[in-house]
């Protein structure tokens, strides 16, 4: 085992544990992976991101046979999707945070932009979020409605079940999972009131300073 793949599984256990201290996971929900040159790196199913062992992280191929390590997370047709449409990316974070789960509840949000310009740091870290329809946990079909978004989106929310996010290494796509939630957070709190919303010019300027995703 090489000493960046090591390193990878002490950051995917140690950004785990932080998620789950604070409340963003609970019990064995939630599922993280990370790319790795030979295959990826995936929690295993049924384990709790508060307690996760690194030597024991599921790695898997590309293609999704396992490879060594524990039974990898059911979830993993949804991280692999993301891995094919979007080449850039190097890690996965689905969670069940309160605030984006429950979004992805609401019968009102927009299917298209679940998650709109409330504030800068969501747009330069997270972008556009998409709803996506319902599918059982761990039903392959998941994969199949990842696939067919073309890579256009860098986080969805799963109807009724949670946020998916991605980045380009495991530490930015755990902090745009984190943005993401306290965003939702806002949304939320904010629901009934009169709300100021970043302008196309705005989002338009920060995506052209800072990227889009």
């Amino acid at each position: 085992m090489s000493t960046s793949e090591n390193k990878i599984r002490e950051d995917i256990a140690r950004l785990s544990k932080s998620l789950f201290d604070r409340g963003f996971s609970v019990g064995s929900a939630g599922n993280i992976s990370a790319a790795v040159d030979d295959g990826i790196l995936m929690t295993p199913t049924n384990s709790c991101l508060g307690f996760l062992d690194p030597a024991k992280i599921s790695k898997v191929s590309r293609d999704g046979r396992h490879l060594s390590g524990d039974k990898p997370s059911k979830e993993i047709f949804l991280h692999n999707a993301f891995y094919a449409t979007r080449p850039e990316t190097g890690a996965v974070v689905h969670l069940h945070s309160t605030y984006a789960t429950a979004l992805s509840c609401l019968s009102d949000v927009d299917p298209e932009d679940c998650i709109p310009p409330l504030t800068p740091y969501v747009v330069m870290r997270v972008g556009q979020v998409k709803l996506v329809d319902y599918v059982r946990p761990g039903d392959e079909r998941a994969g199949d409605l990842i696939r067919a978004l073309d890579g256009k989106y860098a986080a969805v929310l799963l109807a009724n079940h949670g946020p998916v996010v991605t980045g380009k290494d495991i530490t930015s796509a755990v902090y745009a999972a984190e943005e993401l939630e306290e965003t939702a957070k806002l949304l939320v709190t904010l629901r009934g009131m009169p709300t100021r919303m970043l302008t196309d010019e705005n989002v338009a300027e920060l995506k052209a300073v800072f990227g889009g995703y």
